[in-house]
């Protein structure tokens, strides 16, 4: 019954007190966040503690949320303002610390595979995650965030510029500038037909 309800109905019931129905959320964006703080941080613990943050904030929040915009816009704010802070906290930290958290496989664990994985995601499976982490990491923030939104986190564009306050035009150019820095980044480092690895 309550995959029938949208999350406009479940946000309204909970004010009112059903307090239980907010578990259907977090059971419908836990994934896609957690997801997009993994590829981020590149530490699954790091990324669950964001994760419950941000259900916690926007539970302690609930009254605040406005029907009148997606639940989905409102939550990914909240996330992304608590990635933000949490990434201005690691930054104080000196760099090799900051890099060791993408260092070694043992600490980057790809998650399973939902039933609607995208080709993105499917390749984030393979020996070449630690990579895009790697990538994702050098390119400018609001390029990285904005192609986590689109790709681990499902978001359109027109989401995107609500979730980033910014323009629907600057969305795409975000995401458009990150996936061909991306693009450009991972040819370098792909051996040539021609080349002997």
């Amino acid at each position: 019954m309550n995959q029938k309800l949208d999350d406009a109905a479940i946000m309204k019931r909970v004010c009112a007190g059903e307090y239980l129905l907010f578990d259907e959320l977090v059971l419908r964006y836990s994934q896609r966040l957690l997801r997009f703080a993994w590829s981020k941080y590149g530490n699954q613990c790091a990324a669950e503690d964001l994760v419950q943050e941000a259900f916690l904030a926007a539970y302690a929040a609930r009254e605040t949320y406005n029907p009148a915009f997606a639940f989905s816009t409102w939550l990914w704010t909240i996330f992304l303002n608590l990635c933000r802070r949490h990434y201005k906290r690691e930054m104080k930290q000196p760099r090799e610390v900051v890099r060791s958290a993408l260092g070694t496989s043992e600490e980057i664990r790809i998650p399973e595979p939902s039933s609607t994985e995208t080709p993105l995601q499917t390749a984030l499976r393979t020996e070449q995650f630690e990579l895009l982490v790697a990538y994702l990491a050098d390119l400018p923030e609001v390029q990285a965030d904005a192609l986590r939104l689109r790709f681990f986190g499902g978001l359109k564009f027109s989401e995107i510029a609500l979730t980033m306050e910014c323009s629907l035009s600057a969305a795409k150019i975000r995401v458009k500038n990150g996936l061909l820095q991306l693009a450009q980044r991972f040819s370098e480092e792909t051996p040539s037909e021609g080349e002997v690895s």
